[in-house]
């Protein structure tokens, strides 16, 4: 008997958090650019700049996050099982099926990129394939579907990209100096102006990310109503990649703000400055969703 399809209905926590994230950071960039303006900067050309490279990294995001785990989009005939499963799993919450990719790597991980529903590709590791059992492997590619489901891909796409900006006009202004004396006091502002705004787009983007990441859980638990599953695959992913070398986690480091576990969560500090929500906090929303849904099972 087939399943009816799954009831996301809204999440109006992060449906908030997204909205008050990008008002803050549009807030930010406003002060941003008029300090730039006051200081006699080239404001054009700098939007017109910013400008392009914001729609390039909406539109190109995808290709770059590919391109940077190495992975492959692959067809049905190459990965009938990975496909067969995201199609039966798009249907239990009502998607388009996206695109599939793949990533050779020992990295145990997944993730999803794209601007919208209908543009949206979820890719695998092959370490994440070894890894986990299919049940498991479902409730992690469950997890990236409501990522796009939630269309929170994109925010965090332009969000990070925004503030990455940010951080480039601070490089930038220490690398090259303030010139002569007399823009000397307009290049401090600048200076300033642009270290406050990435240090607060930082934090922004950092609850907004922790918050994603509880959205996800709670979407792959509906999606697959084994919320046990997902619990099992993040203590086996984390697991795993304690055994994964050194080099080859940094080098997907990069990707940590997308990955369903990011490669290095240790310690006070890692903790603080996470993108992610500590492991146990995520295990325990699980087991509790668990017994809710158990609970409902019963009732019914």
């Amino acid at each position: 008997m087939a399943r009816q399809r799954t009831s996301f209905g809204r999440d109006p926590g992060l449906q908030a958090r997204m909205l008050l994230t990008m008002f803050l950071l549009g807030l930010l960039y406003v002060v941003f650019v008029a300090v730039l303006l006051s200081a006699g900067a080239g404001v054009v050309t700098i939007v017109i700049v910013i400008g392009a490279l914001t729609l390039a990294q909406l539109f190109l995001s995808d290709k770059i996050g590919l391109a940077a785990m190495g992975a492959k989009q692959v067809s049905p005939e190459e990965a009938p099982g990975l496909h067969a499963m995201i199609e039966r799993l798009c249907i239990q919450a009502d998607l388009p099926k996206p695109k599939v990719a793949v990533a050779d790597t020992d990295v145990p991980n997944a993730f999803a990129m794209g601007r919208s529903q209908k543009n949206a590709t979820v890719c695998c590791t092959t370490g994440i394939m070894r890894t986990l059992s299919p049940s498991e492997l479902e409730g992690v590619m469950a997890h990236e579907l409501s990522h796009v489901k939630h269309r929170d891909v994109m925010i965090m796409t332009i969000a990070s990209f925004f503030a990455s900006v940010a951080a480039a006009m601070v490089q930038f202004g220490f690398f090259f100096g303030g010139g002569d004396d007399e823009e000397g006091p307009g290049f401090l502002v600048i200076l300033l102006v642009s270290l406050v705004v990435y240090i607060v787009s930082f934090f922004l983007l950092l609850a907004l990310s922790r918050y994603r990441e509880f959205a996800a859980d709670r979407g792959s638990a509906l999606i697959t109503g084994r919320p046990s599953a997902l619990g099992s695959a993040l203590v086996k992913i984390s697991g795993a990649m304690q055994a994964v070398p050194t080099r080859d986690l940094r080098e997907a480091e990069r990707m940590n703000a997308f990955f369903i576990v990011p490669t290095s969560v240790k310690g006070t500090i890692q903790t603080l400055f996470a993108t992610h929500p500590p492991m146990e906090k995520r295990i325990e929303r699980l087991q509790q969703l668990e017994g809710q849904l158990q609970g409902t099972a019963v009732a019914a």
